[in-house]
């Protein structure tokens, strides 16, 4: 997973925590989880999209 091991991730997550604080660290995680969520559903709708442009044609 792009070259990280396991001891480079933990230090990142400690970095997080450190700079964030655990109480924000969930709220961030959710956000992101939404934004994700949000563009994969415009991804679909695109393609959605794209296939009735190419039917229609």
């Amino acid at each position: 997973m792009f070259g990280l091991g396991t001891q480079e991730l933990l230090v990142i997550l400690l970095i997080a925590l450190l700079l964030f604080g655990a109480k924000r660290l969930p709220e961030i995680g959710a956000g992101l989880g939404r934004g994700i969520r949000a563009f994969k559903e415009g991804l679909r709708e695109g393609e959605k999209e794209e296939l009735g442009e190419k039917k229609a044609s």
